[in-house]
């Protein structure tokens, strides 16, 4: 008797939309698992006049991935169009590889595993998981789940997992050697008073830029401000009104920041460009539109969605031989700010 789409996934490992996909020819499965499906197919004495009956409604999806967002403060993972750009990534990429998509948020708090535990069902192959404000423990009840992973917009150096996220250090860099490069001077830092994986490598950036100019980077002037417009805007009146004397230009942690310390500049009597210059980090649709138009480091937000997709659609179809570090890259925006 030959032998069925059913038997061969069972055999393989595979789920069965998989094996129907590649006898089918069907893209969202890679080459090597066609490949592989065939052969094992043809060895068999698949009768291939059978594919229409195997192919069963919904064949053509691979599934169900989660997309966690998980919140620790809520302070930087907030409802902006950085994050709602990274979802139409991840939904594009899903598209792409013919999966479902859910999106959950998850707050920090007690009895994680037994939260995740439930929240988790059989249908989920894979999770996209968002750990912008997460530091290393939180991640520890994710990774004690069999369900593949893969962290986006994080890092941590002692956990063994999937990333996908920018090269924050690159565009950093970019941004402040632009700033110097253009104002001769020592440039300030309008640096984030919540402290994340991102804006810690965007400081590293920004201080091997200092120093690749000479400077020493006990003298740039540092403001913490909340990564919020309205928030930056707030704290940097504050430290205007309290008599700080503002440096000549400042690199700021992200866009938000950058355009609350720039309207509380303005409000107090500074011109930008000609007395302050500014550049930030995100490339918000909003910088554009600012008053001057903010030079900022563009992150392709998108398409780092559909490569975190790629990613765990490859550890679910071929398993994971070694956890992957993907960054980004990045590129300076330049506009009217310098």
């Amino acid at each position: 008797m030959a032998i069925t789409a059913k038997e061969l996934s069972r055999q393989l490992h595979l789920s069965e939309a998989a094996v129907s996909m590649a006898l089918r020819g069907k893209p969202g499965v890679s080459t090597a698992t066609r490949k592989r499906v065939l052969e094992e197919a043809a060895r068999q004495g698949y009768d291939f006049s059978r594919l229409k009956e195997d192919s069963a409604p919904g064949a053509d999806l691979m599934g169900t991935l989660y997309f966690i967002i998980y919140r620790k403060h809520g302070a930087v993972v907030a409802d902006t169009p950085f994050f709602s750009q990274l979802f139409q990534g991840i939904d594009t990429g899903c598209k792409k590889q013919h999966y479902y998509l859910n999106m959950f948020y998850l707050d920090e708090g007690p009895d994680m595993e037994l939260r995740l535990k439930q929240m988790i069902h059989f249908d989920c192959k894979g999770i996209l998981l968002l750990g912008t404000e997460m530091v290393e423990g939180d991640l520890l009840p994710f990774l004690k789940l069999e369900v593949p992973l893969v962290v986006l917009d994080t890092y941590f150096e002692t956990l063994q997992a999937d990333y996908v996220l920018i090269n924050n250090i690159q565009g950093a860099y970019l941004a402040t050697d632009y700033l110097i490069s253009r104002r001769k001077s020592q440039p300030g830092y309008l640096r984030s008073s919540y402290a994340i994986n991102n804006f810690q490598e965007r400081a590293d950036g920004f201080y091997k830029a200092v120093r690749s100019h000479g400077m020493s980077t006990a003298k740039s002037k540092v403001h913490l401000l909340s990564p919020s417009l309205e928030g930056a805007y707030a704290d940097m009146l504050e430290l205007l009104d309290a008599g700080e004397e503002p440096a000549s230009c400042y690199f700021a942690d992200n866009d938000l920041i950058a355009c609350g310390a720039m309207k509380a500049l303005k409000e107090r009597g500074f011109s930008i460009p000609r007395d302050i210059a500014v550049v930030g980090f995100d490339d918000m649709p909003d910088a554009a539109c600012m008053e001057p138009a903010l030079t900022t480091v563009h992150v392709p937000k998108q398409y780092m969605g559909q490569a975190a997709v790629r990613r765990l659609a490859q550890i679910i179809e071929e398993g994971q031989e070694a956890p992957l570090k993907l960054e980004v890259s990045t590129a300076l925006v330049k506009r009217k700010s310098v």
